[in-house]
């Protein structure tokens, strides 16, 4: 039995004392409203109106059973307007992530658009690598992210793949009169990486684009603080790869001894995306998805990346080809 809609007739019943008017007022038929009220008379084992010829009255029990009926149907509305309000993305929990590398800018940028789209949701942000947000992903404990790529995307669908060139950075004594570096010219040097375990198709593809571009690195050393990726670059003579939003700015607490240059010769570049589990794109995820995508796009300088072909996945990593 469907008791919600068995209590909006006995509701309208009691308030029109008239089969008729409230059957009219409920847009159906009378016979099936003087039906659905039989049985829930007989489902309750109450009689709920004493009927005539002429006239309909509610009896005693019913009258101490109205007030009841108008609280469950008012509670059921409650319940409706607040499940439409998170299918539509407007209260409720969204568990997102962000890798590490995105820019203070580009993350409060993030923040204010989506705060923007959904100020009643509650959003858990987290800051995990690519390889940890893949996991989730694929548990559901994380409802969406921003991944690198290459990576494997089974079982994720994907917002727009975007683009953001990667530069060096360098001693700025070193730096001195370049206005670009040739990736070459970095040859005999050590390279600062993220741990491969972060990201490892994305930390193979840099390594390969890197030694196609003539620099292979003497050696790989791994960090991913800003201020211990800048220490390593000035006492080790290493050079680490960055995006240019993500470079050090401030002028103080010798972060002007290190500075950004852009590569030339097959530089390479980092690529993001959202990504959420197929068949989970809410109204929630969906406007996390286009805040990121925003946020990367204004705050970040990225801009679309379209593969000429789609992506194959390798045994080891994943590759544009």
């Amino acid at each position: 039995m469907d008791l919600v809609r068995h209590l909006e007739c006995f509701v309208a019943v009691a308030e029109e004392s008239h089969f008729g008017r409230a059957a009219a007022r409920l847009g159906m038929a009378q016979p099936p409203l003087s039906q659905r009220v039989q049985r829930l008379e007989r489902e309750l084992g109450v009689r709920l109106f004493e009927r005539t010829s002429r006239q309909v009255r509610i009896t005693e029990a019913g009258t101490l059973l109205l007030a009841e009926a108008r609280e469950v149907l008012s509670r059921t509305e409650s319940f409706l307007a607040a499940a439409r309000r998170v299918r539509d993305g407007e209260t409720g929990l969204l568990r997102a992530a962000l890798p590490p590398d995105l820019s203070g800018e580009t993350v409060a940028a993030l923040l204010a658009d989506f705060g923007d789209r959904h100020a009643g949701l509650e959003l858990e942000l987290h800051e995990l690598s690519t390889a940890q947000q893949l996991d989730r992903l694929a548990a559901h404990d994380l409802d969406v992210g921003v991944v690198h790529h290459p990576c494997d995307v089974t079982g994720l669908e994907l917002g727009p793949v975007l683009r953001r060139e990667l530069g060096v950075l360098l001693p700025a004594a070193t730096a001195a009169g370049l206005d670009e570096v040739p990736l070459p010219a970095l040859s005999g040097r050590d390279l600062i990486l993220f741990p491969r375990t972060a990201a490892p198709a994305l930390y193979d593809e840099l390594l390969t684009t890197c030694a196609r571009g003539g620099f292979t690195p003497a050696a790989v050393r791994h960090g991913q603080g800003a201020s211990f990726v800048q220490g390593l670059v000035l006492s080790s003579g290493a050079v680490a790869l960055c995006p240019r939003d993500a470079a050090p700015s401030g002028q103080g607490n010798g972060e002007a001894d290190v500075v950004w240059r852009p590569l030339t010769g097959g530089a390479p570049a980092l690529r993001h995306s959202a990504a959420w589990p197929k068949g989970r794109g809410d109204a929630a995820v969906q406007a996390f998805a286009e805040a990121a995508t925003h946020a990367l796009r204004t705050a970040a300088g990225a801009v679309p990346d379209v593969p000429a072909r789609p992506l194959h996945l390798r045994p080891a990593s994943e590759y544009w080809l």
